[in-house]
């Protein structure tokens, strides 16, 4: 959340990027209220931003990480003043009575809405500017300013884009490159739903470390859980840079796991992802991490083909535009409106068949041929619905847990077997009811002849080509055959331990590589850690 803070007395305007307040009580410098708190001055007006539940700010990298990742909640300023270019929202709350109300204020000065087709163009693949400056038709949203009123990027989302996708045409979209329907609920190919495997996509965000790879290695994946083909049940981990141990990756990749990327940095605030995030920043952010991890992990770069954004704030055009460009297949970020039946995956050849659900959230408006989404269907508890599951309402314990999992589960098996997704942070199974029931949950979905644990990629796979569930044997990636790996592919029993020097994040860094050590620590526009 951001507000400002205007009243007499309260933080004062630092020259510095993102800081904490200077004047904040020394008792309460530690405490996880206060170090999650930061501000940012412009023009004499300070902003107030707050981490998200269980994140602190990292004054010094200039990000919200993990409470455990922060240890500089005792410094007030870390980087000088920059030039900014964000976006800043303001959350004005008026209390009337027993209910707040909440209205948002945009700081930037309105853009003019482009005349379009009503300007008088001499040439007919033109458009007018609002100022009646014309330009080619396709420079209207293409995610850069070119009219002189900058109108030609200011009426861009999936509404308003005057080159936006069309409805889904099913004379034209047809698998195995395409597939959408009107709705987002029809089976690929038309399969009779009593012949449709389940598939659940168990998805895994933030690093892979000490603190969780005993979860993967013992308890979750230990081998021992195996799909009706007697395949073991795999996994996708979407995997940013910071604290990840690479020979742990590497290990999870070799046991056939799917490795996808969730950028580098994982900076806030999590709006920039949305709204400032550029085209070369995308690239940065997950091509980036993609070669970190072809580097350092050795996973291939043909099968890195998945991304989920961070904080699930999708980036519009410029997020697609670089997937399309990089060769991503798929984008796992878009939340869907809570659906009965659920959805299933699509391609972006035509509009999205659900709305862009978020408070600022950004979606694409254009159409991008042959790349998948796999939107996220929402958990139902009750009156509650929920996207990523520790976002569920935290007061519910084991024998709750249970119950959401196998209700959502059957939302999905007894209606269109849209496939079930649950997605996850590693910390969430801290809580032993909580694992419990999950173990559970896997144990009794065994008993289900037609369910498969699968990644995103075999997801694709099988809807690409739809086959019934006792002949998922003819579909290669299903099957469970050793992956033939080159020497150097094969993950170390004992990993280099480098330490290394930071210069963007101004501190030393510990990084886990079965590779050689780099010279530095890897980052956005030096990931392979060079001198």
């Amino acid at each position: 959340a951001i507000r400002n803070e205007t009243q007499k007395g309260q933080v004062q305007c630092l020259e510095a990027h993102f800081y904490r307040d200077p004047d904040r009580p020394v008792h309460k410098i530690w405490t996880n209220v206060e170090c999650s708190k930061y501000y940012l001055c412009l023009e004499g007006e300070v902003f107030h931003f707050k981490c998200s539940e269980g994140l602190n700010f990292d004054v010094i990298r200039q990000i919200c990480d993990f409470k455990q990742n922060v240890e500089n909640c005792h410094i007030t300023a870390g980087m000088q003043q920059q030039n900014i270019h964000i976006s800043i929202y303001i959350y004005i709350y008026i209390r009337k009575s027993t209910y707040v109300n909440q209205f948002i204020i945009k700081l930037e000065t309105p853009i003019p809405k482009p005349l379009l087709d009503k300007a008088t163009c001499a040439e007919l693949d033109h458009w007018g500017c609002a100022d009646g400056t014309c330009l080619p038709n396709e420079y209207f949203c293409d995610g850069s300013l070119d009219c002189p009123d900058e109108s030609d990027e200011g009426w861009c989302d999936v509404n308003n884009d005057p080159n936006a996708a069309g409805p889904c045409d099913l004379r034209y979209c047809r698998l195995p490159e395409c597939f959408c329907s009107k709705d987002g609920t029809h089976i690929p190919g038309f399969l009779d739903v009593r012949s449709v495997p389940q598939m659940i996509l168990l998805t895994f965000d933030g690093p892979v470390n000490f603190e969780n790879w005993e979860l993967f290695s013992q308890t979750l994946f230990k081998g021992n859980r195996r799909n009706p083909n007697n395949c073991p049940i795999k996994a996708t981990f979407f995997v940013p840079h910071s604290y990840t141990n690479y020979q742990y990756v590497q290990k999870l990749w070799n046991n056939g796991h799917e490795i996808a990327v969730q950028s580098v940095t994982q900076r806030s605030p999590e709006i920039w992802w949305s709204k400032n995030a550029t085209i070369e920043d995308w690239f940065d952010e997950m091509v980036g991490q993609a070669n970190i991890l072809n580097r350092f992990a050795s996973v291939r770069m043909e099968e890195i083909r998945g991304m989920r954004v961070p904080f699930l704030r999708v980036g519009w055009n410029r997020q697609f535009l670089m997937m399309k460009e990089f060769g991503f297949v798929y984008d796992s970020s878009m939340v869907a409106p809570f659906s009965n039946p659920p959805l299933w995956p699509y391609t972006l050849d035509y509009k999205m068949p659900h709305a862009c659900t978020g408070m600022q959230q950004n979606c694409p408006s254009r159409s991008y041929s042959g790349l998948w989404e796999l939107v996220i269907n929402q958990l139902e508890f009750g009156d509650y619905t929920c996207s990523m599951i520790d976002n569920c309402p935290v007061y519910l314990n084991g024998d709750d847990i249970y119950r959401m999992l196998m209700h959502n589960f059957k939302r999905h098996y007894l209606s269109n077997r849209a496939p079930f997704g649950l997605y996850f942070h590693a910390l969430w199974f801290k809580k032993t009811e909580y694992l419990n029931a999950f173990l559970k949950f896997l144990d009794d979905l065994k008993k289900f002849p037609d369910v498969y644990f699968v990644t995103n990629q075999q997801a694709i796979q099988w809807m690409r080509h739809p086959i019934a569930s006792n002949q998922v044997h003819q579909i290669e990636s299903w099957n469970c055959k050793p992956k033939k790996l080159e020497a150097h592919e094969l993950a170390c029993q004992i990993a280099n331990i480098c330490k290394l020097r930071s210069r963007v994040l101004q501190q030393d860094r510990y990084f886990h590589t079965c590779k050689e050590c780099p010279a530095q620590y890897p980052w956005i526009r030096n990931e392979f850690g060079l001198d």
